[in-house]
């Protein structure tokens, strides 16, 4: 930019010469650049607007599932319902050793 205004500063005799020719030239050229740049950022803009869409989908999406229906929550855990028993032990003669019928695990 320095290097534009250094470029104007050296010419302002031709500038001061032909005022409508410059700001001719600075409309056409500023706006041409400007058209240029948003055709080419304009498939960016629409690419980050879908992609805003598709996140926004997906937020919902994982909020539906977070919600669940008091009625299908389960008042005990499913862990505590079952009983794990480690396996029977076995006596010196190898013969299993009958498990007391009242000891619980838990």
């Amino acid at each position: 930019m320095h290097d534009f205004i250094a470029f104007i500063g050296s010419n302002t005799a031709l500038v001061a010469a032909n005022p409508a020719a410059f700001a001719t030239f600075a409309v056409l050229f500023g706006g041409g650049g400007f058209a240029v740049g948003r055709y080419f950022l304009t498939e960016r803009i629409a690419n980050l607007e879908s992609r805003i869409a598709r996140r926004d989908e997906e937020i919902t999406a994982l909020k539906a599932k977070q919600k669940v229906p008091e009625s299908e929550v389960p008042l005990v855990p499913l862990f505590e319902m079952a009983e794990v028993l480690p396996p029977a032990p076995l006596n010196f003669n190898r013969l299993l050793v009958q498990r007391k019928e009242d000891h619980h695990v838990g």
